[in-house]
């Protein structure tokens, strides 16, 4: 790049001829900053095992997420809560989550990460053993040690994949982050583990290092500017209310699916009721393992898919999304309905939506990747978390044991009224499954847009008539 010694500094907007600092790089930055991203080199291998690292802590995280819906009908008779009290456990742990995941952003975009991501870790270990230890006359220390595992998630979460993002770049990065958002679907002593890994593996490579290869060093802007920012990114704004809805309707599945079925087998005769526990398993199993077996395929697929179709059309990673949210939404309203007279159907139904559905996963987060400047990324996974925690999986299981409770009134003496209110209260998720996938189809109006202003903007060129003739350019095609 040629020295802009004697020329004052550009600050460029992506929609506007005003000069402001959306998105600001510069060249211009103290020789100790600049030189730190030159001479700061990872090597691949490290890079590699950065990635592993991360994924394992990440497998940890969905693992303890998801941990009450696999012993919810135990919990429920060890504490005697009805279905709106088992619903709140998940409800306060993604309010945590989602309220302290800001925070975090804001910090991840302007201090070390790995250091940030190790206390959130060390939170999470001591909050989740502590809950081990909760006696049955202290079911609220247990929705507060929930809320407090959030804590750490939101740490972890929020940082790790744009450490991802600043290791790897183009089809490369799509991958390295499918391994990582692969283990959605699938221990403090396990964590502690990944406490000590995460200290001495994980590299905090600069901001941008992989997008950047031009030489010149991003600047932070303000959190309001960054909020500014994404607020006018279309893209991020319509996948964010896309990934709202599928969050509504995995963290609905998640929590409450085992129930719903072990009731089915009741009402089927197929099982006697739970009076005490601890109550049999078996359905977490299953459901489990169909999680698992199908989130790695539907990840992978979405992944391959993208990978062919990214060159060839500009917009395919929304398009995927789009027809994976719509096309899920049938096979649950199928699978639910069938819930009565056949359990092996409803499976089927179920393996075939989550399938679907997972497709979605690692294209998102690389979406949201190279749609926003890497100075701002951290900020932007923080907001598409809180947004996608408020709206969707934080109120949707307890909304879902609401509604079952209301409708207890009907029908209170009859075990298999247990199962219709449960089963029609879970409607309502593909409803919001279908609102997700025109949602994503929004987004695959101005994902090209998007992409190439924030390219231009991570490449070094801080020309505002460049920007500005690029970007009318483009929304006139």
């Amino acid at each position: 790049m040629t020295s802009n010694q004697h020329r004052p500094r550009n600050r460029s907007s992506l929609r506007s001829n005003i000069t402001v600092r959306y998105g600001s790089m510069s060249s211009e930055q103290p020789d100790s900053d600049a030189s730190s991203m030159q001479t700061t080199v990872i090597s691949q291998k490290r890079s590699y095992i950065a990635v592993a690292v991360l994924c394992y802590i990440n497998l940890l995280n969905y693992m303890d997420r998801y941990t009450i819906a696999g012993v919810l009908l135990s919990i429920q008779n060890y504490f005697g809560i009805p279905d709106s009290t088992s619903g709140l456990l998940q409800t306060v742990f993604i309010c945590s989550f989602m309220f302290l995941a800001p925070v975090f952003g804001y910090l991840g975009d302007r201090y070390d990460r790995k250091l940030i991501m190790i206390v959130g870790l060390i939170v999470w270990i001591v909050t989740t053993l502590g809950s081990s230890f909760v006696k049955q006359t202290h079911f609220w220390v247990l929705v507060l040690t929930r809320a407090l595992v959030g804590t750490g998630e939101a740490s972890y979460s929020t940082i790790a994949p744009t450490i991802i993002g600043d290791l790897f770049t183009g089809t490369k990065r799509t991958l390295m982050i499918s391994f990582f958002y692969i283990f959605i679907p699938v221990n403090p002593a396990l964590g502690g583990l990944g406490l000590l890994l995460l200290v001495f593996l994980i590299p905090n490579p600069p901001r941008g290092a992989s997008d950047n290869q031009g030489g010149a060093t991003m600047e932070s802007t303000s959190y309001i500017e960054d909020i500014k920012y994404l607020l006018k990114n279309r893209s991020f704004v319509w996948s964010s209310l896309g990934v709202t809805a599928m969050a509504f309707v995995t963290g609905a599945l998640a929590f409450w699916t085992p129930t719903f079925l072990f009731r089915a087998q009741v009402t089927q005769g197929l099982r006697p009721p739970c009076n005490e526990e601890p109550c049999d398993p078996l359905d977490s199993y299953i459901f489990g393992a169909i999680t698992v077996v199908t989130g790695i395929v539907g990840v992978f697929l979405g992944t391959c898919i993208s990978k062919q179709l990214r060159d060839r059309v500009p917009n395919a990673d929304p398009l995927i999304c789009a027809v994976g949210m719509l096309s899920s939404s049938p096979c649950f309203f199928i699978a639910i309905v069938l819930a009565a007279t056949s359990i092996p159907a409803t499976y089927t139904f179920i393996a075939i939506g989550e399938t679907l559905l997972s497709l979605n996963w690692a294209i998102l987060a690389d979406i949201l990747l190279y749609v926003v400047v890497p100075t701002r990324r951290a900020t932007a996974e923080a907001l598409q978390i809180m947004v996608c925690h408020l709206l969707g999986d934080a109120g949707s299981p307890y909304l879902i044991g609401a509604i079952s409770d209301a409708l207890l009134k009907y029908n209170p003496e009859s075990p298999s009224w247990d199962f219709r209110r449960l089963e029609y209260s879970f409607l309502l998720c593909p409803f919001i499954g279908v609102l997700g996938g025109l949602f994503f189809l929004m987004t695959s109006l101005y994902i090209k847009e998007d992409r190439k202003a924030a390219e231009l903007l991570a490449s070094g060129n801080n020309s505002i008539e460049r920007t500005d003739n690029i970007v009318f350019h483009l929304c006139n095609q």
